[in-house]
């Protein structure tokens, strides 16, 4: 019994949204929309819980872009076929209509749609090798030309009767913690760990992409904190730290961050 093709739609926008959803339906009717979102943030929270066949990502979101979600799908080796529903005149229009990503104009109409479906079915039909290195280069690029806030250099956290502030450079790991996010730092002034309301998906928009990796669904690492990555059987791998006795998990989505060069 061949499986329902899953789908993660996501667009800040309710109406564009709910369009693109009518549209899918009417030209996809098999297809499983199995997550709806409203920020890239949790498009990708989405895509870790449900690592769909497809995602449908709007460029322009807060919290993490339509590109930077699709940058981390192809840093961890994902399958799924990104598309990309952009507006007239956005900068990463020429990079698309090159061929060298799908995308669909907004207002998303079922005929230009259908043709986009068409080529996503024969490709999930006959896998083809793609070039990874090529593709992340591509969207690093396009990225790059994102204009984002400045990541985040100061964490306040309660530890006692104390609001201390802990630079983002001194955190060793963060980790999520029930309804919480675990610190943990390591600087001139000492160690310590605290909690923190930030949900950990929050924090992860905000921080230094290049300075901190997510490896977990519900870890991220300061990568200069990293001593070296242990694969324990197939599918398990753990990391240890720099002077730290502790062992961090790093889920199959996240093990190609770690390869010898």
């Amino acid at each position: 019994m061949t499986t329902a093709p899953t789908a993660l739609i996501a667009d800040d926008e309710e109406a564009p949204r709910a369009q693109l959803l009518t549209a899918l339906r009417q030209v996809w009717p098999e297809l499983d929309v199995v997550a709806e979102c409203a920020n890239g943030v949790d498009a990708w929270d989405a895509w870790l819980a449900h690592e769909p066949t497809v995602c449908l990502l709007d460029i322009q979101m807060p919290g993490l872009t339509g590109i930077e979600v699709a940058r981390r799908i192809a840093q961890g080796g994902g399958q799924t076929q990104v598309v990309f529903v952009t507006a007239y005149g956005d900068h990463a229009l020429a990079a698309f209509e090159a061929g060298a990503l799908d995308y669909v104009m907004k207002p998303v109409e079922p005929q230009r749609l259908a043709q986009t479906v068409a080529r996503l079915k024969s490709r999930l039909a006959q896998p083809a090798s793609v070039d990874a290195a090529a593709l992340q280069a591509l969207l690093g690029q396009l990225a790059s030309q994102t204009r984002r806030p400045a990541p985040l250099r100061t964490i306040q956290a309660s530890v006692g009767r104390e609001v201390r502030l802990i630079r983002t450079e001194d955190v060793v790991y963060f980790e999520a913690d029930a309804r919480y996010t675990r610190v943990v730092w390591s600087g001139a002034d000492g160690d310590g760990e605290a909690l923190i309301r930030t949900p950990l998906k929050e924090l992860l928009a905000q921080l230094d992409a290049e300075r901190f990796w997510q490896v977990h669904r519900s870890v991220i690492v300061n990568q200069a904190c990293i001593a070296a990555a242990h694969r324990v059987d197939e599918g398990v791998m753990t990391l240890t730290l720099r002077g730290r006795d502790e062992r961090l998990p790093v889920s199959r989505h996240f093990q190609g961050l770690f390869k010898a060069q």
